[in-house]
């Protein structure tokens, strides 16, 4: 019976370890924060030219698993706060607006970034979503979205040609070609 105890207690305390060690690569492992210099220029679709443009941010910060130029998961890992210097009034009139942003969680400890926040103010119409860069990376469309107050936040979303890769769909028409990435 002692054996059967020690196999009990052996098998459980490896699936503590692995979970815990699952949790930490989910969380932590891979992460990096980023200054403004290393989020580098965010940019915003201009309405009349449809030419990119910097946005003019202060206060910028920011994650992603890019480490020494080498991504260690998905493009969607993404995340950035800061501060926009224009209006929401002048960002909506000259800028590319963006329908169905929805911002994706980021790791608890970057709590700058809440994506349920976000999500419902852009839901009740009180922030703003813009389209900053549309496939930054084959099928992921770089989004912006603003508060009333000025705060920003950028992530990484799929779009229609994202989407139907990973669903292992035919490509929409108007999709780039994927080898060209």
């Amino acid at each position: 019976m002692n054996g059967i105890r020690i196999s009990i207690v052996g098998i459980l305390g490896c699936a503590i370890l692995g979970g815990a060690l699952m949790y930490y690569q989910l969380v932590y492992a891979g992460y990096a924060e980023l200054d403004g210099a290393q989020v580098g220029e965010i940019q915003l679709i201009s309405a009349q030219t449809g030419q990119p443009e910097a946005a003019m941010l202060e206060n910028v910060t920011g994650i992603d698993t890019v480490v020494e130029g080498v991504r260690l998961s998905g493009a969607i890992s993404f995340r950035a706060c800061f501060n926009m210097m224009q209006s929401q009034d002048v960002l909506r009139d000259t800028y590319v607006g963006f329908e169905d942003a929805i911002p994706l969680n980021a790791p608890g400890w970057f709590d700058c970034f809440n994506a349920r926040d976000i999500g419902e103010a852009l839901e009740i119409g009180e922030a703003i979503a813009l389209l900053s860069e549309e496939n930054i990376s084959f099928g992921v469309n770089r989004i912006i979205a603003v508060m009333p107050g000025g705060r920003g936040f950028a992530w990484h979303q799929l779009n229609p040609c994202g989407e139907a890769v990973f669903a292992g769909d035919a490509l929409p028409d108007g999709c780039p070609d994927p080898e060209g990435f």
